[in-house]
């Protein structure tokens, strides 16, 4: 008899509701005997009889991505999962970083089903503040020297980019966002558009909209997506909602 031949999924779930799961994670849920991730996001998962699911810390990324991976060689069909996108700082980086270091999984069937993203939802929430040229950085120095975050900051405030900033805060460093927040009032105007947007798509969900000079930057936490306008952002105001926020695609 041939060994059956195994499959890993890696599943965006999107960045809370299960209206934002699309059709083709769904179904790799659905069919998925192994669902493994960190134990937030495996709880967002329907549980099927027979499926093991294996929860995990946030800190073993790697870990996590060869568990996965071997459960696939070993001819099962596993899906791990992530918040949002997978490619967007989540799990897909850790699984291919894994498959580098590991040539007998390069040739398993891995497929990568995006999700929306926080940024995506936070921006669809106000209208288009990513309507034209931004970028996305993540103030987690876990990984990667502060100095290079903030020459990164700097980089993208000096040639006009919407910001979208991702892992802004944390028990162990509530300072980089008032760090992060000190570089961008040096180079940027006071007037410059900023969005606090938290739990996008739960519950809990707020958006808060208000100016780089006025923003407060103890609102925010791990939960909170940060965008900051470029000169090009523009408000437009309602007398009982939130406003609508987009980029013109004319820039400033």
């Amino acid at each position: 008899m041939t060994a059956r031949e195994g499959r890993l999924y890696v599943v965006g779930l999107g960045p809370g509701d299960a209206g934002f799961l699309t059709h083709d994670a769904s179904a790799a849920l659905e069919e998925a005997e192994d669902i493994i991730g960190y134990a937030p996001y495996v709880a967002r998962v329907p549980e099927r009889p027979g499926q093991t699911r294996l929860a995990s810390d946030n800190r073993v990324e790697l870990d996590r991505a060869r568990e996965a991976l071997s459960r696939a060689a070993a001819g099962r069909i596993v899906a791990v999962v992530s918040g949002g996108d997978p490619g967007v700082f989540a799990m897909a980086s850790a699984v291919f970083e894994a498959v580098e270091g590991e040539p007998a999984w390069r040739d398993l069937d891995i497929r990568v089903l995006p999700g929306i993203s926080a940024m995506q939802a936070a921006a669809a929430r106000l209208g288009a503040p990513l309507g034209h040229d931004f970028c996305v950085i993540s103030l987690s120095d876990n990984l990667k020297p502060w100095d290079v975050i903030a020459a990164r900051l700097e980089y993208a405030a000096r040639g006009d980019f919407v910001l979208a900033l991702y892992n802004p805060a944390s028990r162990a460093r509530p300072h980089r966002i008032h760090d992060a927040f000190g570089i961008l009032r040096g180079l940027l105007a006071p007037e410059t558009v900023v969005i606090f947007a938290k739990s996008v798509g739960r519950a809990e969900e707020n958006i808060f909209v208000t100016r780089l000079d006025e923003a407060d930057p103890t609102q925010v936490d791990m939960s909170t997506l940060v965008i900051v306008g470029a000169r090009g952002t523009r408000v437009i105001a309602r007398a009982a909602a939130t406003p609508f926020v987009y980029t013109s695609r004319k820039g400033p």
